[in-house]
């Protein structure tokens, strides 16, 4: 490597993602410069940024943010891609270890396939609620994975939904917004989803969403636990839910790396 910023580009079902490596924590990384990371354009292009941290104690930290620059909790497409790159890069060995997050510490499990299990937390079901797409009503569960979800199973089409505009819903349920997911049963433990995402509109894949979505399947049929998989439109995960957390696993493909110029990043403040 020369004298530029280190970069590497990855993506968990095509939610993609630029990942610097910063272990001793140098790096200003100021939202100009994420937005210009994110931007398809004049940067790299990507849902995102991994900063790649060490702190003084504990495990490795997942420094995320939007590609819009604000701060991000939690991400479970992200956490697995940033996982994958602490086990190529030597950081961790393969198998089971936890990461840190704005949202807690997330233990995780790297498989040699290069797949990545990450505990999600609990998903609970908090109520029903309706969500409206072009005049058409429908009806889901209110699920709360750490952030506000209304996942609708439907014998509607998914491929046949309209998701260019935010889905209606009650405000009164959903003060601040909420993530929709439109799921069809394909088979027993086999889910298709379409989700919009709140502020984003709608994504190629969205981790918690399909633990939503597998949770609000599981209520509808009158389960508390059980598994499936959720095809999205960047391919496909699986989810466990537990009793007192769910598990999410997908793949992680890191597809480049590479120098970001000292000129470019020292441009933009």
């Amino acid at each position: 490597m020369g004298m530029g910023v280190e970069f590497l580009k990855g993506h968990g079902t095509e939610n993609d993602f630029v990942v610097l490596p910063d272990p001793d924590g140098v790096l200003d990384l100021t939202e100009a410069r994420v937005r210009a990371l994110c931007d398809r354009r004049r940067g790299l292009g990507a849902d995102g940024v991994l900063r790649v941290v060490r702190p003084d104690m504990g495990p490795w930290f997942m420094d995320y943010r939007n590609a819009d620059g604000s701060i991000v909790e939690m991400c479970g497409n992200g956490v697995r891609v940033f996982a994958r790159y602490l086990v190529e890069a030597g950081l961790v060995p393969t198998g089971e270890f936890e990461i840190g997050t704005r949202a807690g510490r997330r233990q995780v499990v790297a498989h040699e396939d290069g797949t990545v299990t990450v505990d999600m937390g609990p998903a609970r079901v908090t109520g029903a609620s309706t969500a409206s797409v072009r005049g058409a009503a429908f009806t889901g569960f209110a699920v709360d994975v750490g952030n506000p979800h209304l996942a609708c199973v439907t014998d509607t089409p998914v491929a046949e939904l309209d998701l260019d505009d935010a889905p209606g819903h009650d405000p009164a349920v959903f003060p601040r917004g909420v993530n929709v997911e439109f799921v069809n049963v394909l088979g027993d433990g086999a889910l298709r989803m379409r989700v919009h995402e709140r502020g984003v509109g709608e994504t190629r894949s969205c981790g918690t969403g399909t633990v939503a979505a597998v949770a609000a399947w599981l209520h509808g049929t009158g389960q508390r636990t059980g598994k499936a998989t959720v095809d999205v439109l960047g391919g496909q995960l699986s989810v466990v839910v537990e009793e007192e957390t769910a598990t999410l696993t997908g793949p992680a493909v890191l597809l480049a790396r590479g120098e970001l110029d000292q000129s470019w990043w020292d441009s933009l403040t």
